[in-house]
């Protein structure tokens, strides 16, 4: 049986995903780059035939046409830790993880389950002090992230408070992309509001 990959994310509409990053790039850009984002990650992780891929997005009553061989979950009610939880405890070996660090892939998601041989939880530090993945095996917290202080430089620290009598380990630092400067970066962009392009076909498969 194949490992889980839960993938969370917004469904692709013009001034819902990456408004923080909005505010510095505009919406349109904004939007371009959470669909580029989600479609490479997806494209890596369904080419790699390691993993079974499942799509969790938000909100729950949107409809959209899911990438070939993906699957998908209701990330439900709550803050992001009950939504989490919720899509988490649907398996026994499984890592989760956001779609807004550009660099992330499938190579990362194998070192997680490698981890997970040794280790009860894996996570993947991001570098404004939260995280960008959380993989877990069959041992875990009947409460898996307590009072975790989301969007802040304790999420990471909060959660790790939950795993204390839990044998952890960690995947490479990441950062993930919420400033003009973070988008600039990588993408090695002269201009930070430079465009991104996108082909019509991936705008369309979220349609």
């Amino acid at each position: 049986m194949k490992d889980t990959v839960i993938v969370f994310a917004r469904v692709p509409r013009l001034g819902t995903v990456k408004r923080r990053l909005a505010r510095d790039i505009g919406d349109r850009a904004a939007l371009r780059f959470h669909i580029a984002t989600l479609r490479a990650l997806l494209r890596g992780l369904l080419a790699s035939r390691r993993f079974d891929v499942v799509l969790a997005m938000t909100p729950d009553r949107a409809r959209f046409r899911l990438p070939a061989g993906v699957r998908r979950v209701l990330q439900g009610r709550g803050d992001l830790g009950a939504r989490m939880a919720q899509a988490l405890r649907r398996f026994r070996r499984v890592a989760l993880l956001g779609c807004d660090i550009p660099e992330a892939g499938a190579a990362d998601i194998r070192a997680a389950f490698r981890l997970l041989g040794s280790a009860d939880a894996v996570f993947g530090p991001a570098e404004d002090g939260g995280y960008w993945l959380i993989a877990l095996g069959p041992r875990r917290p009947s409460d898996l992230f307590g009072a975790s202080r989301w969007s802040t430089e304790h999420a990471l620290a909060d959660t790790l408070l939950q795993f204390a009598h839990h044998r952890v380990a960690f995947i490479r630092r990441l950062a993930d992309v919420d400033t003009a400067a973070g988008y600039a970066r990588s993408l090695g962009l002269a201009h930070p509001a430079q465009p991104l392009r996108v082909a019509q076909r991936d705008v369309a498969a979220f349609d």
